[in-house]
């Protein structure tokens, strides 16, 4: 294999040129399975409950069942469920064959059970069998329009059962369309590896998948692992490997889809795109590219994310966007968040305004039509891709049984470098698609700063500031697909000591254990946020606050708390450092004349800015603005 220096665009395996030679339609089929009977995951730390429930003497392995006489087992879990409702609504397919193999020393009862949209249970069919064979029940998709799923259940009596190759079928469609997979990489080579390796060492997951293109950023590179070896090997011809400049994940699966979708086999194709940090389950890619291949028409199908911390427990079922306070994931209609999938079900049908990309599927129809991902660098880029597809008349659907496990969000510190791009590509997103009204914008960012500026947090609130001006400067600053803020970042946050995590044991010792708790009981009233907002500005610019020094938990970091007093040690989100934040009277003016300064020319000038971005969209998303980016010919 020909080796990449680090940030060239050389490959590994099969380069742009032979993607026509990778992307073979694959093989027609009369059935084509959607999903795997699946009984155990393949990481140690996912609870088998998250696939099936047994009772009784019973053992169970990846595709295995094993029930001794009197034990049963059913599949009303997350991994387990058909779900019938998305079914229905997205795809034209009226029926669903549950086939499985079994064998038995006395007899067993095959139950089908569906549920609709209030978590209400109805029978579908049972099966009585003996001895071994295979069974084949054909299954009607109906009465799942609001919601609803399957599962089946199995009862061992007079004998014990074995049950294997457990599938889900449907009439396979005249042309299955060819898939590829593009994980983005920046220096996580051993994350990658195992995401990669996890994925290419299911063989059913594999057998429609044609390519896995790895887009490496980093300067600590995937290729450089020893366990990467193999797993190149496995992949074989279905590799490709590339390298290039840090431009984040958006300039990471951008492109991967620009590889794929520019070759001549891939107008029908689906695009795969997945983090590399996730725990992979391998099924829900299967799951995602089987019902893209049915829906009535091209459909972006993304996976849900499940907490890797307690992988049982779902981040959201479905996510929308709330443009005018720049708020990306809001729960949509029916959605649930952070439920334990073991004792809850999530019934109700759900829609989604948009997909992350922790690991979603776009059909390349799509992206033909919409284009490629704005260069936004990181943050945003997938939600305002989902909204323009959208908008475009291109649904998302998050499917409900095809999940991967994510680093939870929570434990990641708000006070961070990377909120720059939060608020500038909310913005930017803003513009475009939402109502963007001057005066409702600039008061809400105006008072999101503000409460950085009581809390004391100043460092983030100078981001904010610069998040806003660079957004008024314009499409411009995006010329280099993000690269040059990063130092720029650095250099901002580096003035604020705030900013800087410390050790909790060394400043701890420096706090007041004696300073009263009863603040953390108050709460403002909604309706009362502004006034309350106001008092502590004014106690905190007269010095009329506690000057014992106070340790804060995460969870009571709240402005109202940490702005009663003079120097607060905050523990960090991440809940492995805190932060030091000390009352600076002249800091505070500072930032607050700053900020008025630019919300003021955010007001005047956002009917103009919503204008230029809008212009500039075709622009920035285009083939030939991500060729230059790249360094190669378009």
């Amino acid at each position: 294999m020909e080796q990449a220096a680090a940030g060239d665009t050389s490959t590994i395996g099969h380069d742009a040129d032979t993607l026509d030679e990778v992307l073979t339609e694959p093989v027609r089929r009369d059935r084509l399975i959607v999903q795997r009977g699946v009984f155990a995951s393949l990481s140690p730390r996912v609870p088998e409950k998250m696939y099936v429930h047994t009772k009784g003497d019973a053992a169970s392995d990846r595709y295995g069942l094993q029930l001794a006489d009197g034990a049963t087992a059913h599949t009303n879990t997350y991994f387990g469920r058909f779900p019938a409702s998305f079914w229905q609504r997205w795809t034209d397919v009226k029926t669903v064959n549950l086939q499985l193999t079994y064998g038995c020393s006395g007899t067993a009862k095959f139950t089908v059970w569906a549920s609709d949209a209030r978590g209400r249970e109805r029978i579908v069919t049972v099966e009585t069998v003996s001895g071994s064979g295979e069974l084949d029940l054909e299954l009607p998709i109906e009465r799942f329009v609001d919601g609803g799923a399957m599962w089946f259940a199995i009862d061992a009596s007079n004998g014990s059962v074995l049950v294997s190759d457990a599938r889900w079928t449907v009439a396979a469609p005249e042309r299955l369309r060819p898939a590829a997979v593009v994980i983005c990489t920046f220096n996580r080579a051993d994350d990658c590896t195992v995401t990669v390796g996890t994925l290419a060492s299911d063989d059913g997951a594999m057998a429609d998948i044609e390519a896995v293109c790895i887009v490496d950023q980093g300067t600590d590179q995937v290729r450089s692992r020893s366990a990467f070896a193999e797993v190149a090997d496995k992949l074989g011809d279905k590799l490709i490997y590339l390298t290039q400049p840090n431009l984040g994940g958006a300039g990471g699966f951008s492109r991967g889809m620009y590889e794929i979708t520019g070759s001549a086999k891939a107008e029908h194709a689906n695009v795969i795109v997945m983090d590399d940090d996730i725990l992979c389950e391998p099924e829900s890619v299967l799951r995602l590219n089987a019902f893209a291949n049915m829906t009535v028409q091209p459909t972006i199908v993304g996976a849900q994310m499940l907490s890797l911390s307690n992988p049982q427990v779902l981040h959201v079922s479905a996510e929308r966007e709330v443009l005018d306070e720049i708020t990306a994931g809001a729960l949509t209609p029916g959605a649930r968040m952070g439920i334990d999938l073991v004792k809850k079900k999530q019934d109700m049908r759900f829609d989604a305004g948009w997909n992350g990309w922790w690991t979603c599927l776009l059909p390349a129809e799509i992206i033909a039509d919409c284009g490629l991902p704005i260069p936004l660098f990181f943050q945003w880029d997938d939600i305002e891709y989902g909204i323009r597809a959208r908008y475009a008349g291109h649904p998302t659907v998050t499917l409900p049984n095809a999940g991967v496990w994510h680093a939870d969000f929570y434990l990641k510190d708000y006070d961070d470098w990377a909120r720059y791009f939060s608020i500038r590509n909310g913005l930017i997103v803003s513009s475009i698609y939402g109502r963007f009204d001057g005066n409702d914008i600039s008061k809400y960012l105006f008072r999101k700063i503000s409460e950085l500026i009581v809390s004391m947090q100043y460092g983030l609130a100078a981001t904010f500031i610069k998040a806003a001006e660079d957004f008024l400067a314009g499409p411009d600053f995006l010329h280099d697909g993000g690269q040059s803020v990063l130092k720029e970042l650095r250099e901002l946050r580096d003035r604020y000591p705030e900013t800087k995590p410390l050790s909790a044991a060394q400043v701890g010792k420096e706090s007041d254990p004696h300073t009263q708790m009863s603040v953390w009981q108050f709460e403002p009233d909604k309706k009362r946020e502004g006034l309350v907002l106001l008092k502590r500005a004014v106690q905190q610019f007269a010095g009329k606050v506690d000057r014992r020094t106070v340790t804060v938990p995460a969870h009571f970091a709240s402005w109202w708390h940490v702005s009663l007093f003079d120097k607060a040690v905050v523990t960090d989100a991440s809940q492995n450092a805190v932060r030091v934040r000390h009352r600076d009277k002249d800091t505070a003016v500072e930032l607050a004349k700053h900020a008025a300064k630019v919300c003021w020319q955010l007001r005047k000038e956002a009917p103009r800015m919503k204008t230029v971005w809008q212009e500039a969209l075709p622009e920035l998303t285009s083939r030939e603005n991500w060729a230059r980016l790249y360094g190669i010919d378009g």
